[in-house]
């Protein structure tokens, strides 16, 4: 007759803080991030076979903003964002499996193949984009928040984009009208340092971005992009503002893509010494440090969770490359409403 060994118990490091927030919330922006950072690496593979087509933007640094924003905002809250938007999908809710098809094309993906990496869209999820053209979701943001405030609910639109959009004029004009009706936009610009490979300083003679809104008496914040508790405060406090009914509110989140701004891009732009500084921020790799030295998880547990992980991309691989290409008959089919438009199908 064997011997019963008992699993190891996870334990509190000596001397490590108390932690600010519950076991379930640190498990949840770590699976949420380490879930982005595992189907983008899977996704840069499928673009070197030749399986990914088109333009791909992938997220890999910056996981701790979509972890911050899922926590801190409610499932019916919206969101619109740029092309580099994957990650935030995968916090909408949407399948990895979806998301992944849609990257090969396939008739199973988020948007049936048609959208492919630039242009997710998911009305069950709230989720408005994935939008192509530089600085055009900020618009699109505020109408979707001026939307809400018309039907008197007290949800608010994230509207998200880089700081390269920044320097948009449609940004002012967004921020201007905001201010004006008081409408519950909370505007973000993950600012990554580089629109595409031109850093933020040489962009504009304001390198602090949040600094813009100050122009329009809008309350507006930089924020630590680098771990999600930080992108998670200043959501929540932003948001209690919006939903006051006191209108919109700013927040540069200041973070750090690993990769180049496209496939395309080797990033030679950046030294090492910038990169290594970087990684040693790496939000998965500072949250896992975090469940072990606040006693939440131990090895065994830290392994299971990255081992259904992996199974989860394997799954979602095998699904997107055995999934049908979209129809020849589907070319028309989601571009109007037929309802509205009948002669486009006649």
């Amino acid at each position: 007759m064997s011997a019963v060994v008992d699993k190891p118990k996870a334990k509190r490091k000596s001397g490590t803080p108390k932690p600010k927030y519950s076991k379930d919330q640190y498990l949840s922006w770590y699976e949420l991030m380490l879930r982005i950072r595992r189907l983008e690496e899977r996704a840069l593979l499928a673009y070197s076979q030749q399986k990914v087509r088109g333009f791909c933007h992938v997220y890999i640094g910056q996981e701790a903003v979509a972890a911050g924003i899922e926590s801190a905002i409610r499932p019916q809250d919206a969101i619109v964002t740029a092309y580099r938007q994957h990650g935030t999908a995968l916090g909408r809710g949407i399948a990895s499996r979806e998301i992944l098809a849609e990257l090969y094309g396939k008739a199973t993906g988020a948007n049936k193949g048609k959208g492919g990496s630039m242009h997710f869209f998911s009305a069950a999820h709230r989720y408005f984009g994935g939008n192509g053209i530089v600085g055009a979701q900020i618009p699109i943001g505020t109408g979707i928040a001026f939307a809400e405030k018309y039907k008197g609910t007290d949800n608010l639109c994230v509207t998200m984009f880089g700081d390269g959009a920044a320097r948009q004029g449609a940004l002012h004009e967004s921020f201007n009208m905001a201010m004006a009706w008081k409408i519950p936009v909370l505007y973000i610009c993950e600012n990554n340092g580089y629109a595409m490979g031109t850093s933020v300083g040489r962009t504009s003679n304001v390198p602090d971005i949040y600094k813009l809104g100050l122009g329009y008496d809008m309350p507006s914040e930089a924020v630590d992009g680098m771990n999600p508790e930080s992108v998670h405060e200043a959501i929540t406090k932003a948001a209690a503002h919006i939903r006051a009914g006191k209108g919109p509110y700013f927040l540069e989140i200041k973070t750090y893509r690993y990769k180049g701004h496209s496939v395309s891009d080797p990033a030679k732009y950046r030294t090492k010494d910038e990169l290594n500084e970087y990684r040693a921020m790496d939000p998965t790799k500072t949250t896992e440090q975090k469940l072990l030295d606040f006693g939440f998880v131990t090895e065994e547990e830290l392994q299971a969770i990255k081992d259904m992980i992996k199974n989860e991309v394997e799954e979602a691989t095998k699904f997107a490359e055995e999934s049908p290409f979209p129809d020849a008959s589907e070319l028309y089919t989601h571009n109007y409403s037929q309802k509205d438009y009948p002669f486009i199908m006649d």
